[in-house]
């Protein structure tokens, strides 16, 4: 095989194809001119293993990933996308676009509206400067602004930023690839909804409902590439993408372009996209911490990101649609800070077994931790 063939290994298969009248050992000319040849010819078998290795997606990543995937099935790495929200900015004055705003961390957000004229109090639309969930913050936190402008006084976002995305990781955009291959979309079928809501940017996996509301109907319920509901706006892109509704007229209660193949979807097929419902899971346990230093702040925090780790790989997964009680358990033990947990004082929304999510084309549920409640 070519992944033997390094330069020792080179030089006796050579040294064997020559007679045994000449004389082979090491200072001869012989060894010497073979010796040349066997270590240049290794170089060459080298960059043929490197060649075939490239031909197995699953050796790819980075640029090299995104090129046979798209050579191959058209598809492109989603990019991600910039936190946004509302702010409520007082004074008297006008906000432009590019006018920046920030956190006392020192995360900044622009303006993305031409222009808004500031009369005691208005709304500004504003944006991350850097893609991902850098920019997904808390309400109340936009409360700076790293350059005075004329006329402002303050600012602060009543809602928590969102649909910040950060660019599709190689393991996603490979997963999508070999969805392709395995559930070829074609001529509207399941698999073809299903590619056309994962390829929007900021959509992180998908459920498609056939004939949901009887016959012509799809449904598609979609989470964030965050893996958490997706917002309205997300929904809206989506919808816009597969099948756009156009405008509502209230006499005939009909849609303008609903079902009218507008959208990537086939002429009479009325396709209905929705996020995801959230189930907040609540955990309350009594600990032993590892050592003093930690605070039941600290400690909760941990417990908190361990588990939505977990819900991560479970959103949308129809294998496993419930919330493994003894999972917790065992994520609660691997938190840091924690030398121990009460397994009598365990509880997942105060029961002590599983939580069933629900999975169908009326309610489809994903966990979401809501509050981790340390016992005394």
């Amino acid at each position: 095989m070519f992944e033997d063939k390094d330069e020792e290994s080179i030089h006796k298969d050579l040294l064997k194809n020559i007679s045994d009248d000449y004389e082979k050992s090491t200072g001869y000319p012989t060894a010497d001119i073979t010796k040349a040849f066997a270590i240049e010819e290794s170089k060459i078998y080298e960059i043929l293993g490197e060649v075939i290795g490239m031909i197995d997606v699953d050796n790819l990543s980075s640029y090299e990933l995104e090129k046979y995937v798209y050579q191959r099935k058209g598809i492109s790495r989603l990019t991600g996308d910039y936190a946004k929200t509302q702010l409520i900015v007082n004074g008297n004055g006008i906000v432009v676009a590019g006018d920046k705003f920030q956190t006392p961390s020192g995360i900044q957000f622009a303006c993305i509206d031409s222009s808004v004229t500031i009369n005691g109090t208005g709304l500004v639309n504003i944006q991350c400067l850097q893609v991902g969930i850098i920019g997904m913050v808390g309400a109340n936190s936009i409360t700076q602004m790293p350059v005075t402008l004329q006329g402002i006084t303050s600012c602060t976002n009543l809602q928590a930023t969102t649909d910040g995305y950060e660019p599709e990781t190689d393991a996603h955009l490979r997963q999508r690839y070999y969805e392709a291959l395995r559930m070829p979309p074609t001529s509207g079928n399941k698999y073809h909804y299903l590619k056309w809501a994962k390829e929007v940017n900021g959509v992180g996996n998908a459920e498609v409902y056939p004939l949901w509301n009887g016959a012509n109907t799809v449904k598609i319920v979609i989470i964030d590439a965050n893996s958490q509901p997706a917002s309205l706006d997300l929904v809206d892109e989506v919808q816009e993408h597969i099948d756009p509704k156009g405008t509502y007229d209230e006499s005939t209660d009909t849609w303008s372009t609903w079902g009218t193949g507008s959208g990537e979807a086939p002429i009479g097929a009325y396709c209905t996209v929705e996020s995801a419902a959230s189930k907040a899971i609540t955990v309350k346990v009594k600990i032993e911490k590892s050592n003093s230093s930690y605070t039941d702040e600290n400690i909760a925090s941990n417990i908190i990101k361990n588990i939505s780790s977990y819900f991560t790989e479970i959103a949308l997964n129809k294998e496993m649609n419930y919330v493994s009680y003894a999972k917790i358990g065992h994520l609660i033990f691997a938190s840091e800070g924690v030398a121990d947990y009460d397994s009598n004082s365990l509880t997942v929304n105060d029961a002590t077994s599983n939580i069933i999510l629900s999975y169908d084309k009326n309610l489809t549920e994903i966990p979401i931790v809501s509050q981790v409640v340390l016992l005394q």
